[in-house]
């Protein structure tokens, strides 16, 4: 059985910059309390008001930069599957935008997936099975976010509005009977017991109506998180996946040649690299300049790891991955 390898990868950022100074003429904090806390020095935000975009908008850009990577054509792509939790719309999911604005042929598959901060992980092993079986040949994996749109720049939002950023990131995979390239492990997990330790509740199906005047003043709709909680669980559930992955194929941490964790926060980070005892040149790490960009996060560090040559043919590179669900996993891919 073949095994997904990547054919290409690209990102893209909108252009507005955020620093940690700016944030804080909108609320009590500063440059040094948001870098203590969670190692991030700038993130970028869709500019409404002179470039106004959507996730879908922002993975398009991304997409055409990873076919461009790949040297291949809309029309290859058979299946697309599509990561995000700060979609356009209610429905449909952007996964159908992105296809309408690619060009992509009408009648290819569109999946979204809802996995957060694990989403490219979950969609990374869908694509792997799907190639694997043989019914998709050409896929384009896109995790993309907007989340300035949705965040409360208020004292009381400040301990999430510093951490997130928008942003896109996207990969094309494809089947490869070479032995020393593809996917070589995947793991995914979840927790539904911790759901409400990081979750945005509002608008909701389960009330009636969906949304009112009064909830959205109440700041109901606003994303909400037990940070600690949430890093307990992240610094544990990382690691434990990507042990999983290696005793699973007989490596082991000094066989990775690159680990690129999600991008939560760069004290989760560089925890989980403490207890895999990895060096500091076999992990990547890019939230000082993004912040959190959830689905988005892993695709883009890739691309720019890819970028600056920090991979090489047969090459082991490991993903991991934690976030709201709870959901995590881990991967394991010869470059």
């Amino acid at each position: 059985m073949p095994n997904a390898a990547f054919l290409g990868i690209g990102h893209y950022l909108p252009e507005k910059v955020v620093s940690n100074d700016d944030l804080a003429q909108l609320m009590d904090t500063s440059d040094e309390w948001i870098q203590q806390r969670t190692g991030i020095k700038t993130r970028h935000y869709v500019d409404f008001e002179n470039n106004p975009m959507g996730a879908s908008d922002l993975a398009t850009l991304a997409a055409k930069n990873a076919l461009d990577n790949a040297q291949i054509t809309t029309d290859e792509i058979d299946l697309i599957i599509y990561a995000t939790l700060s979609p356009d719309r209610f429905f449909p999911g952007d996964a159908v935008f992105v296809q309408s604005k690619l060009g992509i042929p009408a009648g290819v598959p569109a999946l979204d997936i809802r996995n957060q901060c694990s989403g490219f992980i979950y969609g990374l092993n869908i694509a792997n099975a799907f190639i694997q079986s043989g019914q998709y040949q050409k896929i384009l994996l896109i995790g993309s976010e907007v989340h300035s749109t949705g965040l409360d720049f208020s004292n009381k939002g400040r301990d999430v509005a510093v951490i997130f950023g928008d942003g896109a990131a996207a990969a094309v995979l494809g089947p490869s009977d070479d032995p020393e390239r593809g996917v070589v492990h995947v793991n995914m997990h979840a927790d539904g017991r911790h759901a409400d330790e990081l979750h945005c509740p509002y608008p909701s199906s389960a009330e009636m109506p969906r949304a009112t005047p009064q909830a959205i003043e109440e700041g109901r709709h606003f994303p909400l998180m037990n940070g600690k909680n949430v890093f307990k669980h992240a610094v544990s559930k990382m690691p434990e996946s990507v042990k999983e992955a290696l005793n699973a194929t007989g490596l082991t941490s000094e066989d990775i040649k690159l680990l690129i964790p999600h991008q939560a926060n760069l004290r989760i980070a560089e925890m989980v690299q403490r207890r895999l005892k990895l060096r500091d040149d076999q992990v990547f790490n890019n939230i000082q300049k993004y912040g959190n960009t959830t689905a988005a996060s892993i695709p883009l560090a890739l691309s720019e790891a890819v970028q600056e040559g920090r991979l090489e043919k047969g090459d082991l590179l490991c993903l991991t991955a934690f976030g709201a669900g709870f959901t995590w996993g881990a991967a394991l891919i010869r470059w």
